[in-house]
């Protein structure tokens, strides 16, 4: 289904209800040194449970693996299906914001910034019209109040907001930037942000330098403007929280705009968000590359698909690689010697209980 830097997710049936899952499928030895990464996501996942969210629903692992059983969302990325539909509004866009935004306010509330807000990350629970979105990947997500301070360079560039980029310690409103951003291409089929110069690219989002281009923007609302440059706030103690956002008219009165913005939309998401665009426009060697040389930061941690993360100081940057797992692949041994660790629901034995920390089982082989 998907590969990132050191995973694979597949899908896969659990045989004694039949239930479809989706599997991230995790290589230990490609952990090496990154085990407070995974610690970190699946703590996240353990603390939340929302309707928007995609739920980590159990752990296992094996010798040489391990194993995130994830819901299953099967209804694909945000940006394919708006491209797909023959009507789209003002209206629609609102509802999906507002849906991420009630997710993330969840996650605001329970001290946890994603970090990574992108439409990768919001995918459509189903293939039905009226199918819910929901937000997944909390690799680079960060809990408030563990007594780190927030300020390393993380997330993916066309996202990020000013404060990231410059290195200055930064909160929860990191995540209400990429909300704007979002609603700002779900507006126009493009990002607000863009420079085939990296470095320039950079210094348009540390500037909040973007406009509402004529023509693609005169049909849109004066209303929706003003909702995104809220979020879009350079300075993250003017910025829009989600509260704030849930109650701008734009979501929660009757200001967004029913006329049929998809022709123009589709067209011009299909011309900046190709796939292999959009690798390019965001890989996360060329950022560090280019943020050295804007004298924003030094070191590199770690890389994550197509995202960046600077959380480990002095550490040789590395390139965007993919180190996928072939589970298809695993053989009958390495399945039986597959341990329970977590069980979500239901009254079967919990090995690793929610208090605990899963450090201990990582390497224990």
């Amino acid at each position: 289904m998907n590969n990132g830097a050191f995973s694979e997710v597949v899908m896969a049936r659990e045989k004694t209800t039949g239930k479809m899952v989706a599997v991230k499928c995790i290589a230990k030895k490609a952990l090496k040194g990154k085990e407070t990464s995974i610690e970190n996501e699946i703590a996240v996942l353990r603390k939340i449970k929302h309707e928007n969210i995609v739920a980590l629903e159990d752990i296992y692992e094996s010798p040489n693996h391990l194993y995130l059983i994830m819901q299953l969302v099967s209804g694909g990325e945000l940006f394919d299906r708006i491209v797909e539909k023959g009507f789209y509004t003002e209206m629609d866009a609102s509802r999906l914001i507002k849906q991420v935004l009630n997710a993330v306010n969840y996650l605001h509330d329970m001290g946890i910034v994603h970090r990574d807000l992108k439409p990768e990350n919001l995918l459509y629970y189903n293939p039905h019209d009226e199918a819910k979105i929901m937000i997944s990947d909390f690799g680079l997500s960060k809990m408030e109040g563990t007594g780190d301070v927030m300020a390393t360079a993380c997330g993916t560039p066309g996202y990020v907001a000013p404060e990231v980029l410059a290195q200055k310690p930064y909160s929860k409103a990191v995540d209400c930037w990429s909300i704007g951003v979002i609603a700002y291409i779900l507006l126009c089929g493009y990002p607000p942000f863009y420079d085939e110069n990296d470095s320039k690219l950079f210094e348009q989002i540390l500037k909040a330098d973007y406009e509402f281009d004529a023509p693609y923007w005169d049909d849109i609302s004066d209303s929706a403007k003003q909702f995104i440059s809220s979020l879009m706030e350079k300075d993250p103690e003017k910025r829009f929280t989600c509260d704030q956002a849930l109650a701008h008219p734009w979501i929660a009165g009757d200001t967004a705009l029913c006329k049929n913005i998809h022709e123009s939309v589709s067209r011009q998401m299909r011309k900046n968000f190709a796939k292999s665009k959009w690798r390019q426009a965001f890989n996360a060697t060329a950022v560090i590359r280019h943020m050295r040389r804007l004298q924003l930061g030094s070191s590199l941690g770690s890389s994550f698909g197509g995202s960046m993360s600077m959380d480990q100081p002095g550490q040789t940057p590395m390139p965007a690689k993919s180190m996928s797992v072939d589970c298809a692949s695993l053989s009958r041994k390495d399945c039986e010697l597959m341990t329970p660790l977590l069980y979500g629901v239901g009254s079967r034995p919990c090995l690793v209980g929610s208090g605990q920390s899963i450090k201990g089982f990582l390497f224990r082989h």
